[in-house]
């Protein structure tokens, strides 16, 4: 049962990511602030992926942030 629980958890998480990926589109957000919140989306996945709970998804979400902060500079 657990693992029907990870991939329910693991499919939210993605269907979350789709939304702010498609509102990460619009043109009153600069090309940094696009990145940011793209990165923290991918990262928030991963993080859930890889950790399998709200630590690993609220960590993964923080440590995407920054990088895609940081690469869109």
């Amino acid at each position: 049962m657990k693992s029907l629980s990870h991939y329910a958890t693991t499919a939210m998480v993605a269907g979350i990511a789709a939304v702010l990926l498609s509102v990460s589109g619009c043109e009153g957000m600069t090309r940094q602030q696009k990145g940011t919140a793209t990165g923290a989306v991918i990262g928030g996945v991963a993080g859930n992926v890889l950790g399998g709970g709200a630590l690993g998804t609220a960590a993964g979400a923080a440590v995407g942030g920054v990088i895609g902060h940081e690469t869109t500079k």
